[in-house]
């Protein structure tokens, strides 16, 4: 057999090499657990406040868009029937995190045929009408969606993703580093594939099983019935193209999502009826 004859790294190398690999990140609680559960410890390189400000930036210029084709809050009914739903769901945030309550907090109505709606950072929420009317959406199914998209503010997802992706633009300038040393071309593309589907990928899946589980929680102590988030989510495949393959997609499959959802929203039924005694 031939033997390779590997040329040492210097010890400048060697530094450098360990501050492209290793960013400044501090383990976080972002939220308490709740019911359902939600208590993973998250790691950040990311400051919350460059993260909210970011988001309050780029909500503005969302707002300043649609004010100025004027697709802003163009029903008064709708708009006022999302700002009441999310006002419940707000209340409850303490749950998880007390200090939620003072964020400041903002529902918007975009006319726009996407069967979609959110909420940046820092509670920064908007919902487009293609949402309410290609899904003819209760109130209980829309609690379901905007609970879920508070869970992802709570649970600062958005910060965690770009931290995240701090850590594996590193480890590929790191490979091709490597790479370059050792003659091996493209290894910072292939390292930075296998960090996508071995890491970013099951994160993202796992963002979106906590936001649906906080989000069900969330509505079922506003008095929103949980079991709303099993039929909004059976509305949603029904006007969705065909899904990839879970280990491929940043959602969880169907099947299982769906499994989840009817679990968790029976266990969070209790909270459901004494929100409904109270109300």
């Amino acid at each position: 057999m031939k033997h390779m004859h590997i040329r040492p790294i210097s010890k400048p190398l060697c530094i450098l090499m360990t501050a492209l690999l290793l960013t400044s990140c501090s383990t976080v609680q972002t939220t308490q657990g709740g019911a359902v559960g939600v208590g993973r410890t998250q790691r950040m390189s990311v400051s919350e406040q460059q993260v909210e400000q970011a988001a309050r930036e780029q909500y503005a210029e969302v707002l300043a868009d649609a004010r100025k084709k004027g697709t802003l809050n163009r029903d008064a009914a709708q708009l006022n029937r999302i700002r009441s739903i999310s006002s419940r769901l707000i209340a409850q945030t303490a749950v998880f995190r007390p200090d939620a309550r003072n964020w400041q907090w903002e529902q918007n109505l975009i006319t726009a045929p996407e069967v979609n709606a959110w909420c940046m950072p820092g509670g920064k929420i908007a919902v487009y009408t293609g949402l309410i009317e290609k899904l003819r959406i209760t109130d209980d199914e829309l609690a379901a969606v905007l609970g879920h998209e508070i869970a992802h503010a709570l649970r600062e997802h958005a910060r965690e993703r770009a931290s995240q992706q701090v850590g594996t633009d590193l480890a590929s300038a790191g490979a091709e580093i490597l790479g370059a040393i050792y003659g091996i071309e493209g290894i910072g593309k292939i390292a930075s594939t296998g960090l996508q589907l071995g890491i970013g990928l099951p994160n993202s899946r796992l963002h979106e099983t906590e936001a649906d589980r906080i989000g069900i929680e969330l509505s079922a102590r506003a008095g929103f019935d949980p079991r709303a988030a099993v039929s909004l989510w059976q509305k949603m495949a029904q006007v969705s193209s065909g899904a990839p393959p879970e280990f491929l997609s940043t959602h969880p499959s169907r099947e299982n999502r769906m499994n989840d959802l009817n679990d968790y929203a029976q266990r969070v039924m209790p909270l459901y009826e004494q929100a409904r005694k109270k109300r």
